[in-house]
């Protein structure tokens, strides 16, 4: 009664049903309390298999809204295989508008491959790889900066698994036609959803859909189309159900994440200006910006500078910063 996740799902039933992923976890208020997280599963027959995941971190709106919606439009009749949808995986993150849960201060994407015992943070991570992830063909989960970063819109995928599955990734990521996408070398022990669904046998895509901790016109309409695009590619759905208006689809420029000196770092307080946008193609020795000590107006601001050439992945949005905050961060370009 008071360890692991409880729920009702009937995986092999035909259908749409919406249940709850239960973690039982006691506080102050309620002894007795459990963590409820929103699951949608919808099935018809036979077919691939999809699970659809948002709100890993809780400020990342793009996926939330996008998957909360999808979440009432499709039915049994749209589709061919199963769809499993969890728009809020950490929901207390989510309703909390945080990256990280306030029940265990839990990062649910630095979790896996969790415990059942643990934390809800950690009870979360370890029945999704244990449990759903090992029941999908395809994990994808959906992503953006968050509050405190500006991201540039790209599919992401991990070099996990044998080599036909990470081919098959790499198909499934470029079919969702954004400008970018990248690959990170997380290794196969990483603490991340996709290297845990590459554990459990799954195929993990993910992508930064926007920043800032809001959502826009164009994050959403790109966010809607990836989701439809695979969808599409996996043959589960004909036609696109989530894109209002179609985008032009565009050729995808790929980008690799392998070390890091590809970003800069913070070693103290300070204040930071860029001299990039999202987006930029830099050389090694560029300016990226410059770090101003507000407490010592006598010093001059210290110019930083590019180890690494490529394109900017993403940057810090808030000017104030502290020893250890990734200020700015270029992809390598494959």
């Amino acid at each position: 009664m008071h360890t692991g996740i409880f729920h009702d799902l009937d995986l092999n039933a035909d259908g749409k049903t919406t249940s709850y992923l239960s973690v039982p976890f006691s506080i102050d208020r309620s002894p007795y309390f459990q963590v409820k997280v929103p699951v949608i599963r919808i099935r018809n027959g036979q077919g691939p298999s999809l699970l659809l995941m948002a709100g890993n971190h809780g400020d990342e709106y793009e996926g939330e809204i996008c998957l909360a919606r999808l979440s009432r439009l499709l039915e049994p009749a749209n589709i061919h295989g199963s769809v499993t949808i969890i728009p809020f995986a950490n929901a207390p993150a989510v309703m909390a508008a945080r990256r990280r849960s306030p029940l265990d201060e839990g990062n649910l994407n630095r979790a896996f491959p969790g415990d059942a015992v643990g934390t809800p943070t950690q009870r979360i991570a370890h029945f999704l790889e244990q449990d759903l992830f090992p029941k999908h063909d395809v994990v994808f989960d959906l992503h953006s900066g968050g509050t405190s970063m500006e991201h540039l819109l790209c599919a992401l995928i991990e070099r996990q698994g044998p080599p036909e599955q990470f081919e098959e990734a790499k198909r499934l990521m470029q079919a969702m036609a954004l400008p970018y996408g990248f690959i990170a070398e997380n290794g196969a022990a990483a603490p991340t959803s996709m290297a845990g669904a590459a554990r459990a046998g799954a195929i993990g895509l993910s992508g930064e859909f926007g920043g800032g901790g809001t959502a826009t016109k164009q994050s959403m309409a790109i966010t809607a189309q990836a989701i439809d695009n695979v969808l599409i590619a996996m043959g589960i759905c004909d036609t696109p159900i989530l894109s209002r208006a179609p985008l032009a689809n565009q050729s995808m420029t790929l980008l690799k994440l392998e070390s890091h000196e590809q970003a800069i770092y913070a070693t103290r307080r300070g204040w930071f200006e860029p001299a990039v946008a999202v987006g930029d193609k830099v050389e090694s020795g560029d300016v990226a910006g410059w770090y101003h000590d507000f407490e010592r107006l006598d010093l001059a601001e210290e110019t930083l500078h590019f180890r690494r050439g490529g394109i900017v992945l993403s940057r810090r949005l808030h000017t104030d910063s502290q020893a250890g905050d990734c200020l700015v961060q270029v992809g390598l370009l494959i």
